[in-house]
């Protein structure tokens, strides 16, 4: 495995160093996210080139096929090398028609842990995100009882550290009380700011900011200005506006995802794509 960290190495807890530039592994299900990949070779090819590059933060979840995702990374990678975290989310469960079903009772939440940690192949989870909120959006509704369940898992020492998915900055508030909280996964990406305070308080207290859908996800983005950009620079859109969030915050880690070897070179390429000041102005400014 590589020792060059794409994006550079963030470490947000003792014994947690990531990679800024990390991989998510939604996409390596079927369509909608459910049932076997298309090409189950190209999948695990996938995953050991991440590695192979210097990803040390790959997010997953049992509801990913489900478990398709978590059976695919321990074939591919188990015995995992040092230095890799796997990071996964509860809080939902799949309908057989494919829906997303919110799972947040904490005997449920407790028994997903399991479920991730078999088909993982770990005695141990690095990190596990309570994810809240829904699919338009965060809610705002209390999580104590949700997050106080996984917090007792981690003093039992089946999770080493605990994260949010889709939340609100009450709700990070209303967790750090319970147990300390090291990620924060929300949608953020140039044209969706929505999270800019969030995003500001994470790097202030060194919780990694996971910008989840970085390139738009199922509506990828579309901007004259960022298509602008990224043409005098040389570099294709979606590397611009990686780059864009790696410059702006310190603690921002990004997972794009893909089912392209090709197509994750390409992703990791972002890494080494310095913005100028001038840029960087320009892509604030969609923002507005």
């Amino acid at each position: 495995m590589s020792e060059n960290l794409p994006g550079g190495a963030l470490t947000p807890a003792d014994g947690l160093t990531l990679s800024r530039m990390g991989y998510g592994a939604m996409q390596l299900a079927g369509p909608g996210v459910f049932g076997p990949p298309r090409n189950r070779e190209q999948a695990l090819a996938v995953l050991r080139e991440a590695v192979d590059l210097g990803v040390r933060h790959i997010d997953t979840s049992d509801f990913y096929g489900p478990a398709v995702v978590n059976e695919l990374i321990r074939e591919a990678l188990h015995p995992y090398p040092q230095g890799l975290h796997l990071v996964t989310k509860v809080g939902a469960r799949r309908g057989a028609d494919r829906s997303w079903i919110p799972a947040q009772e904490p005997d449920d939440l407790k028994a997903q842990v399991r479920e991730n940690l078999e088909h993982l192949g770990l005695d141990v989870l690095d990190v596990v995100n309570l994810r809240v909120g829904v699919a338009e959006g965060t809610t705002g509704e209390p999580l104590g009882a949700q997050f106080a369940a996984l917090a007792e898992l981690r003093q039992e020492g089946l999770i080493r550290h605990l994260g949010l998915s889709n939340v609100t900055l009450d709700q990070l508030t209303e967790a750090q009380a319970i147990a300390p909280v090291v990620t924060v996964q929300n949608l953020y990406n140039v044209a969706n700011r929505q999270d800019d305070a969030l995003v500001d308080r994470c790097a202030a207290e060194n919780i990694a900011f996971a910008a989840f859908f970085p390139l738009g996800g199922f509506t990828p983005l579309q901007s004259d200005t960022l298509d602008g950009v990224a043409a005098r620079l040389g570099a294709s859109p979606q590397q611009v506006a990686l780059a864009w969030l790696l410059q702006r915050s310190p603690t921002t880690v990004l997972i794009p995802g893909t089912s392209s070897v090709a197509h994750l070179r390409e992703n990791m390429a972002a890494a080494d794509l310095k913005l100028p000041t001038d840029a960087i102005e320009e892509l604030d400014a969609l923002a507005s």
